[in-house]
Parts: C-alpha cells; sequence; structure tokens
C-alpha cells in the first residue's frame, strides 16, 4: 500500500479514489492535485512510480490543512466559538445541531438516543 501524509491508501483503487481516504481530501481536491501534476486520474495507485508519490505528498504539504493539523485546527475554532460564548458555541456546547435546523422532531444524530420522562403523558389533573 502506497503511503501519502502518513495515510495508507488502497493501491487497487484509481489514484483519484484513493486520494479521498485523506482526511481533508475530497473529490474536488483529488482532481485538482492529479490536473496540476497532469496525472491520468484513472490510473491505480500500484501503478505510480515513486515521484510521482512525491510530487503528490509535495503538492498536499505545501497547499492543503490534512490529517492530525486539520483535525487541531476544527477543533481549535470550535474551542474559540465556545470561549466567546457565540450562539454556534453554546450549540455545540449542548451537542445541540449548530446551523438552524429544527430540534423538536429531528437532531437524534446530534442528541443522541431519546431520553424518555417518566409520567409526562399520562398524567390526570386532579378535580376534574
Amino acid at each position: 500500500m502506497p503511503r501519502i501524509s502518513g495515510v495508507d491508501i488502497p493501491a487497487d483503487k484509481p489514484i483519484r479514489i484513493s486520494l479521498r481516504y485523506i482526511y481533508g481530501i475530497g473529490p474536488t481536491n483529488a482532481d485538482q492535485i492529479l490536473k496540476e501534476l497532469n496525472i491520468d486520474g484513472q490510473r491505480r495507485a500500484k501503478e505510480l512510480s515513486e515521484e510521482d508519490l512525491a510530487r503528490i505528498i509535495g503538492i498536499i504539504d505545501r497547499s492543503f490543512l490534512v490529517e492530525g493539523a486539520l483535525r487541531r485546527n476544527i477543533q481549535q475554532n470550535v474551542a474559540r466559538l465556545r470561549d466567546i460564548g457565540s450562539w454556534r458555541g453554546n450549540r455545540h456546547r449542548r451537542s445541540l445541531p449548530v446551523r438552524g435546523q429544527r430540534t423538536r422532531s429531528n437532531a437524534r444524530t446530534r442528541k443522541g438516543p431519546r431520553k424518555t420522562v417518566a409520567g409526562k403523558k399520562g398524567v390526570k389533573e386532579l378535580g376534574k
């Protein structure tokens, strides 16, 4: 398996697909890197020479924030939002959706499994 930016990428897949296994590189960035280097995206990763891999690594290191550095950057951005007490920071802190989605009926992924509240529905009012 070829190794790019500390990540093992699949050797049997086309290089334009294999590059996406690196955190921070998606379809557009992968195609952009290959276009800049004039490498056919359909070539398998195992077919690339060491020189081609070195050129790909060079461009990724020079132009993109990937893997640990990108994760750290995102964490710092979220921490900054929390520290300044912004709306988005408070939503992150409370594990609720950040971008304005409704929470009354959805948002189960963000909120986690349902927490059932005992006696909420079937309580009969006294005196009636």
